[in-house]
């Protein structure tokens, strides 16, 4: 079995913890990496002591809300904002590390990441967001989809 490079080896894992995923509309991962050492991880899901979506059902689905679009209408937090969040819950500074998601942040994760002093967003999927993209190009986050597309 051939060694994974750093990038395949982080991206796993934050497949990996999407697995936690209590959403029944998408399964999202996050890990946060500095110095080639996991710092935190968060996956998409109801807030700590809440009733989760799988049981509810979910909000979105029941108002036909779009995909990328009244993020606010959300019962789950997402895996950027949970694993930021997380760090913070053990004062774990993330400023200067990378992400790694399975899913290209959302307007809110954005400014979240900004904030936190994130500087590199690695992503799997894409997602509909213009707002997110308009305002990570305002930034120096170095942005990168993996595996690259050809």
């Amino acid at each position: 079995m051939e060694r994974p490079g750093n990038d395949q080896y982080f991206m796993d894992m934050a497949k990996l913890v999407s697995t936690r995923s209590t959403c029944t509309r998408r399964h999202v991962g996050a890990v946060i990496v500095k110095d080639k050492r996991v710092l935190s991880t968060g996956y998409n899901g109801s807030p700590k002591g809440t009733k989760h979506c799988e049981e509810l059902g979910c909000i979105r689905e029941q108002m036909n809300i779009p995909s990328g679009t009244r993020h606010e209408l959300c019962r789950g937090v997402h895996a950027e904002q949970n694993a930021v969040t997380q760090a913070a819950y053990f004062g774990v500074s993330v400023n200067g590390a990378t992400i790694y998601t399975t899913t290209y942040p959302c307007s809110m994760c954005a400014k979240i990441l900004i904030n936190a002093g994130i500087r590199e967003i690695v992503y799997d999927e894409g997602y509909v967001d213009d707002l997110s993209k308009s305002l990570l190009d305002e930034t120096d986050i170095l942005i990168r989809r993996y595996p690259p597309q050809e």
